[in-house]
């Protein structure tokens, strides 16, 4: 462990990219097959790989209950430690030092040790930790507190790691690339390219593969340019979760986006999935739905991370697949397909509920594109997703090949009520804003959300002077601010909360500008909240299935159809 320590060191001293490449590369031509394999997946800021489908379950409370028995310093110590630092690695290896037992602890033992921890149940996972952390050279303990926390913060992400790999084994940073998109594992990827398994590589079902991603523009003008084409195929962007579905033999399983297996909280799909009678791997978006009619996420999100899905629940909120891709079927990899032939595969698998086909339809003008977006959302939808239908499906990567064209509802002014210190590269400064409307019966501000996105580094570093002036109270991560700054903010949607007075949260809030010209006097009030989330998100805006999946032919020339800070958790 402490060569591994000395590497992620070495490459988090330096800012040069093609050293970094060079320092890691050269640590992982050092490594055995599953040391290569174990080296590959710390250093991508992870206890597991994907393929492990594990997680550590590993609250903040006992990394530092464990830090403080070893280190034998209080809580004001450790607090202060940490604020010199705001990254959970660096504050541990200070704050062990002198401490330990300064072994030099292998690979193997430490995934071990994160094995036994996450098998441990409650309070009992601190003995394994603690046990570990005791033997550590601190350089060791400070990457393995990085790697549990999944925040190694050394400037080196895993397109770095890719590169790495390549440098390795003298492979081309595509390929490796190519590999890794299907393996969804870094680990296996590193051992495949070690032992020149390139070709070889394709799509194995129960083995997720990386989803493709779309890029955002913002008017349908934008998205005939950047395409590049006369005509367009448009889907609804449902307000769901996105899901993989592999089925063969009977064996069903679900994987959300970040590639962690979720069949247990939608077992009526895992149910329903044998009758479609083919091995077939799906993309698609699961939906809450009641009574023929879409739910809001609000309702969807009490199904989501639950093992045990109770009949109670089930009926509650129901839930469907809405497919929009085949990826694979009865041992066909399609991934190089264009997406009509995958579509037209999809199609004559005659599905039934509870899996639809996603809603199609053509747009060949940038007016004809306005104008299905605006239906869309007239029909509660956030957005819309563009597709070159003769596109192949590139999974991880954010290409022009599919666009997703999302406009802010609207924007709302609202007052600044407190703000949390940043970490990583906003230590150090204040860039964490929660806000709040006005409640004009009370006259009270009741918060609404949290933003940290929209402001320039600059605006970050002045507004951080501007808050410690306003300072009403300091809570260490955070600090209670005079409501005097108001900002503009823009959000996706609105759902009910039970985290905020005011009973309602805005869905990715991001900052549009801070209005000084605007005194806290003339922000929204909460009615008006109250009247943006019923006009998209209440009861009327449910939308019917029949919009999603319409019971006719499919035809090209409209829809297509089918059938019917801390405290937190560290590890992953």
């Amino acid at each position: 462990m402490l060569d591994f320590s000395r590497t992620g060191a070495a490459v988090g001293g330096t800012s040069a990219t093609l050293e970094k490449t060079r320092l890691l590369g050269e640590y992982f031509r050092s490594l055995n097959d599953d040391d290569l394999r174990r080296a590959a997946v710390f250093m991508s800021g992870r206890p597991f790989g994907p393929s492990k489908r594990r997680t550590l379950g590993l609250g903040w409370s006992a990394v530092s209950k464990a830090i403080g028995a070893i280190s034998r310093r209080n809580d004001e110590e450790l607090q202060e430690i940490f604020r010199k630092h705001s990254d959970l690695g660096n504050w541990a290896g200070e704050a062990l030092a002198g401490s330990t037992e300064n072994e030099d602890v292998s690979l193997e033992e430490v995934e071990q040790a994160l094995e036994a921890i996450r098998v441990a149940r409650g309070g009992a996972k601190a003995a394994p930790l603690e046990a570990l952390l005791r033997r550590l050279h601190p350089e060791a303990a400070r990457f393995v507190v990085k790697i549990i926390s999944t925040e190694m913060r050394i400037g080196l992400s895993e397109g770095l790691v890719e590169a790495a790999i390549g440098e390795a084994f003298g492979v081309a940073v595509t390929q490796v690339k190519r590999v890794h998109l299907i393996t969804g594992d870094i680990g296996e990827t590193a051992v495949r390219i070690k032992h020149g398994q390139i070709e070889t590589s394709t799509v194995t079902l129960f083995q997720p593969v990386r989803f493709m991603l779309a890029s955002p523009v913002e008017t349908a003008a934008e998205a005939f340019e950047r395409m590049g084409a006369d005509k367009v195929w448009t889907e609804e962007k449902y307000d769901g979760v996105r899901c993989q579905l592999h089925h063969a033999d009977g064996r069903v399983e679900l994987f959300s986006r970040d590639l962690k297996e979720t069949t247990s909280a939608f077992p009526e799909l895992a149910e329903n999935a044998p009758r479609i009678g083919h091995a077939v791997l799906f993309d698609g978006e699961v939906l809450a739905h009641r009574d023929g009619r879409v739910l809001r996420f609000f309702e969807l999100q009490r199904r989501l991370g639950r093992k045990v899905v109770t009949d109670e629940l089930r009926g509650q909120v129901p839930v469907v697949l809405v497919i929009f891709d085949l990826l694979s079927l009865d041992g066909r990899a399609l991934l190089d397909e264009p997406l009509e032939e995958r579509r037209r595969l999809l199609e004559g698998l005659a599905l039934q509920h509870p899996f639809l086909l996603a809603r199609l339809e053509d747009a060949t003008s940038p007016s004809e594109l306005d104008r299905i977006f605006a239906d869309t959302r007239e029909r509660g939808n956030e957005g819309l997703m563009v597709k070159d239908p003769k596109s192949p499906y590139t999974p991880g990567r954010r290409g022009l090949a599919w666009l997703k064209l999302k406009r802010p509802l609207a924007t709302l002014d609202v007052v600044v009520t407190a703000v949390d210190w940043g970490h990583g590269k906003r230590k150090g400064v204040l860039s964490d804003y929660t806000f709040a409307v006005k409640d004009a019966a009370t006259g009270r501000l009741v918060n609404v959300g949290k933003a940290y996105t929209g402001l320039t580094d600059a605006e970050i570093a002045e507004m951080t002077k501007r808050f410690l002036a306003i300072t009403l109270e300091d809570r260490g991560w955070a600090r209670l601010v005079k409501p005097e700054v108001v900002l503009e903010v823009a959000f996706d949607s609105i759902q009910h909360s039970g985290r905020h007075a005011s009973g309602y949260a805005l869905r990715f809030p991001r900052i549009v500008r801070i209005r000084d010209d605007k005194p806290v006097d003339e922000i929204d009030t909460l009615d008006r909240v109250s009247e943006l989330y019923e006009r998209y998100f209440g009861e009327r805006s449910e939308a019917p299935l029949s919009e999603i999946a319409e019971v006719k032919p499919p035809t090209r020339s409209g829809p297509l159809s089918g059938p019917d800070r801390p405290p937190h958790k560290v590890g992953r």
